[in-house]
C-alpha cells in the first residue's frame, strides 16, 4: 500500500510508521543524493520507512540494489511523510508534496523566495538546512560546513591542475624547485579546509579574513595569517558588510598583497548578499603569468573582478575559474555527510518510537528547529 493511502495528513506519526522519501535530483549538474545506504539503516533501526526514487542514488554511484539490501523501498517518495532533497524542488515538483509534509534540504530562503512562497502555499513544512543555527549542539546538522569542508578540498585540486608549477618545493639533480604559495581570501569552513590540503601538497600558504578571532585557527594548520588591519566581525560566526571606506581600502591592500602569490583561493560570502570584491583586474593583472585565481563565490557573483561564474577564463596569462556547486563534483563522500546532517535535524522531531512529534514541527521551543524552519503548517 503506498503511503498516501496508509493515512492522511494530521495523522503522522500516530498509529504507523513514519515514511521518509529521496527523490532523484534532477537540477543541473547535481550528484549528490540526500540519504545513503549506510544512514537507511540508522533510520530503520527506529522504526521509519525509508522510500527512495528508482535511480535516486546513481550520481553518486550508489546503486538501487545497495538501497533495498539496506531496507529502503524503492518507489514515489513524493507521498511520503517527510521528503528529503538536496536541492530545493522546482515549481513542477512542489504540488506534487501533500499539506503538512516534512521537507528537509537546501530550500535557499534567502536567494530564492519564490520557493518558501510556493512551499507556503502548499501547505508543508520547510526546513532548510543553510538556515540551521550556528551553535555547538547544532554541528551535527550543519551542512553548510560539512559540504565547504568538500569544496574547500576541492578548490586546492583544481588550482594545481591550472597551475603550470609545482606545488611542493622538489630538490633534484638539476636543482631546486621553490614551493608555489598559495594565499585562500575567506577562511571559514573552506578556507581552513583549503589551506589544509594545499599544505598538505607542499606549498607555502597564507591566510586572510576580515574576521581577527579566526587568526589564531589559521596559524594552527601551519599557514602566515596576512594581516591588512581591516576587520569586521559579525553575528553568527559571518563577517559584517564593509562600508565603502573599508572595501576600497581592502581592495587597494589587496591587491598590493596578491600579486606575491602563485594561487589565489575566494571562498567569502555574505549570506544573502553579492559577494564581495576581493580580488580586481589591477590584482590578477599584476599576478606572475601561470598563476590560479579560484573563486568559490561564483554563485553569488565572485570574489575576483574578472569572474565568470561556472567557467574558465584567462587574463593576463592567469586563469580564474569559478567552478560552481564543487561539493557536486565529489558525490560520494558529499552525500555521506550530507546525509548525516538532514537525519540529525529530522531526529529533532522525533520521540523515542520513532513517531513524529505534531507539537515540535508546529512551532516548538527547539532553537534549531525553530531557526531552521522556513514555512510551518503553510506561514512562514
Amino acid at each position: 500500500m503506498g503511503a498516501d493511502a496508509e493515512a492522511e495528513s494530521g495523522q503522522i506519526g500516530k498509529q504507523r510508521p513514519v515514511t521518509v522519501g529521496v527523490p532523484r535530483e534532477i537540477a543541473e549538474g547535481e550528484r549528490r543524493v540526500a540519504l545513503v545506504p549506510q544512514v537507511v539503516g540508522r533510520l530503520r533501526s527506529r522504526g521509519l520507512t525509508v522510500v527512495v526514487e528508482p535511480g535516486a542514488g546513481l550520481g553518486a554511484l550508489i546503486p538501487d540494489e545497495a538501497y533495498a539490501a539496506a531496507g529502503a523501498v524503492l518507489g514515489d517518495p513524493w507521498t511520503t511523510d517527510v521528503i528529503l532533497t538536496v536541492t530545493p524542488p522546482t515549481s513542477e515538483q512542489v504540488p506534487r508534496l501533500r499539506p503538512g509534509t516534512v521537507l528537509i534540504g537546501f530550500l535557499a530562503p534567502l536567494t530564492a523566495p519564490e520557493t518558501v512562497a510556493d512551499l507556503r502555499a502548499a501547505g508543508v513544512h520547510g526546513f532548510a538546512m543553510e538556515a540551521v543555527p550556528r551553535i555547538s549542539r547544532a554541528q551535527s546538522m550543519d551542512a553548510l560546513s560539512s559540504q565547504a569542508n568538500v569544496a574547500g578540498y576541492r578548490s586546492v585540486l583544481v588550482a594545481a591542475e591550472y597551475l603550470t608549477r609545482y606545488f611542493p618545493m622538489l630538490t633534484t639533480a638539476a636543482g631546486t624547485v621553490k614551493p608555489a604559495t598559495v594565499l585562500v581570501l575567506g577562511v571559514g569552513v573552506a578556507g581552513l579546509q583549503a589551506l589544509a590540503t594545499a599544505k598538505r601538497l607542499g606549498a607555502r600558504t597564507t591566510g586572510y579574513d576580515v574576521r581577527p578571532e579566526v587568526a589564531e585557527q589559521v596559524r594552527s594548520l601551519g599557514a602566515q595569517w596576512l594581516d591588512l588591519g581591516i576587520e569586521a566581525a559579525g553575528e553568527g560566526g559571518y563577517a559584517r558588510e564593509l562600508t565603502e571606506d573599508e572595501r576600497t581600502e581592502q581592495q587597494k591592500r589587496l591587491e598590493e598583497a596578491i600579486t606575491g602569490f602563485d594561487v589565489v583561493i575566494t571562498t567569502a560570502n555574505v549570506p544573502g548578499r553579492r559577494a564581495p570584491t576581493l580580488v580586481t583586474a589591477a590584482a590578477v593583472a599584476g599576478m606572475r603569468p601561470g598563476s590560479v585565481v579560484v573563486d568559490l563565490a561564483g554563485e553569488s557573483g565572485g570574489n575576483c573582478a574578472l569572474t565568470t561564474p561556472g567557467a574558465t577564463v584567462v587574463h593576463h596569462d592567469v586563469t580564474v575559474t569559478s567552478p560552481l556547486n564543487l561539493p557536486a563534483s565529489m558525490p560520494e563522500h558529499a552525500s555521506e555527510l550530507y546525509a548525516r546532517n538532514v537525519v540529525a535535524l529530522l531526529e529533532l522531531m522525533l520521540d523515542d518510537s520513532g513517531a513524529l512529534v505534531p507539537e515540535r514541527i508546529a512551532g516548538g521551543d527547539d532553537e534549531v528547529l525553530v531557526g531552521s524552519c522556513v514555512t510551518r503548517e503553510g506561514r512562514t
